[in-house]
């Protein structure tokens, strides 16, 4: 090849070096900020693997309280101004999105933690209930003809029954889809599921077993039925499954478990599965009512019970159905006791929520974990007969007319 083509080659090859930067020799980052980054996604790392090995022994529940109550004023205590409120001896009450309903035999009254009133509904009830879960609340008359549902502190639904029918139980699950059971001309039990804008959705009516109660599926795909009768001539309460969608109102069940020959005093569906709590024996299903375990208190006597614990039951039993001498049981969903403790003064209210369990006696109030090591203790309840706990670890401390909100410190 002659010289000239090749010398004009060689002066294109340097000239195409030059133009194209990714040819040039790259600088080195500095050794120093190589260090830092290292040294950065190393403790990131560290800090992930901490907070997942521990995360059930962190609680970063002060700081949830901290941004929901960070405009209510409280004293040294912990303790919010307490507040009035209207009821009677007779009024029942619940907790929803950190505000107070109250229901009572006049009516329906809905209290943010500073004494606000947001629902005022003058109703007369014989029996008044009240339920919440989620950001939905129902206050109803067990036996009669009323059902209130609140939500985003207004009244949102309101159900009137005909003279001829019963509302015998009502619930709401977390994603505020609504489940009533009705007696009804011609049926044992009626059994109807409404969606959170509580638009009817499916219908179960039984001829053949009394239904006594019913919850939903946190997923709202299932509802859990109670019922009561005789099989093969033996008295025996059941929870039966049925789909809520697509399901005739003489379906038959998918799933039936039975929980003993006892009346079942309470049924409810968390996220670790269905509690069903009778006079003398506590059941846990899974999901799909399979019986996971269960724990027998035949020898004592039931004084106090919640079941709104992450995966456990709590239970005070007592030897004697009169005296202040009784025993905390805490139940998980083998039927085990995860912890007990044993009581020797009277207990007022007994309240559990999330990982906490709070206890209230005449002279103190205190909250437990789940493993019964205390968690807060306050001592000055100012005449409190009642108490909720919330899954954020604060409390509503409730008297015969004023209520006021506890935040431990």
């Amino acid at each position: 090849m002659p010289r000239h083509i090749i010398s004009k080659k060689a002066h294109r090859l340097n000239e195409d070096k030059d133009a194209n930067p990714s040819r040039k020799k790259e600088k080195r980052p500095n050794p120093v900020l190589r260090l830092l980054a290292f040294l950065l996604t190393v403790v990131m790392v560290l800090g992930a693997i901490f907070l997942i090995v521990n995360y059930d022994k962190l609680n970063f529940d002060s700081i949830k309280r901290w941004f929901a109550y960070r405009d209510l004023e409280r004293g040294d205590s912990g303790q919010a101004e307490s507040f009035p409120f209207d009821g009677d001896s007779s009024s029942t009450f619940a907790s929803l999105d950190g505000d107070l309903l109250v229901c009572s035999t006049t009516g329906v009254r809905l209290y943010s933690a500073s004494g606000q009133v947001y629902v005022d509904r003058t109703v007369t009830m014989e029996n008044p209930v009240a339920v919440a879960a989620g950001s939905t609340a129902l206050a109803y008359d067990a036996g009669g003809q009323t059902l209130l549902a609140c939500r985003n502190r207004e009244e949102a639904f309101t159900l009137e029954l005909a003279e001829d029918e019963e509302v015998l139980s009502a619930d709401v699950n977390g994603k505020g889809w609504m489940v009533t059971v009705t007696q009804e001309s011609g049926y044992k039990g009626v059994v109807t599921v409404y969606d959170s804008q509580f638009q009817p959705q499916m219908q179960v009516s039984l001829s053949s077993r009394f239904i006594m109660d019913a919850a939903l599926s946190p997923d709202n795909s299932t509802v859990a039925v109670l019922t009561m009768g005789l099989t093969d001539g033996t008295f025996t309460s059941q929870v039966e499954l049925y789909p809520t969608a697509g399901a005739a109102s003489d379906a038959s069940p998918q799933t039936t478990c039975t929980v003993g020959g006892q009346v079942i005093l309470d049924m409810t569906w968390g996220d670790s599965g269905i509690w069903a709590l009778g006079e003398d024996e506590i059941y846990h299903l899974d999901d799909s009512a399979a019986l996971t375990g269960s724990y027998s208190y035949s020898d004592r006597y039931l004084k106090g019970f919640s079941l709104a614990g992450d995966g456990t039951a709590v239970l005070l039993l007592g030897k004697y159905r009169a005296g202040s001498t009784a025993e905390l049981v805490v139940v998980d969903t083998q039927g085990e006791a995860r912890a007990t403790m044993a009581l020797d003064e009277q207990v007022l209210s007994i309240s559990a929520a999330g990982r906490y369990i709070s206890l209230l006696t005449a002279d103190q109030l205190n909250i437990y974990d789940q493993d019964l090591s205390v968690y807060h203790s306050l001592e000055e309840t100012q005449s409190a007969r009642k108490v909720l706990q919330r899954s954020d670890g604060s409390v509503l401390l409730i008297g015969n007319d004023t209520a006021r909100v506890y935040l431990p410190q």
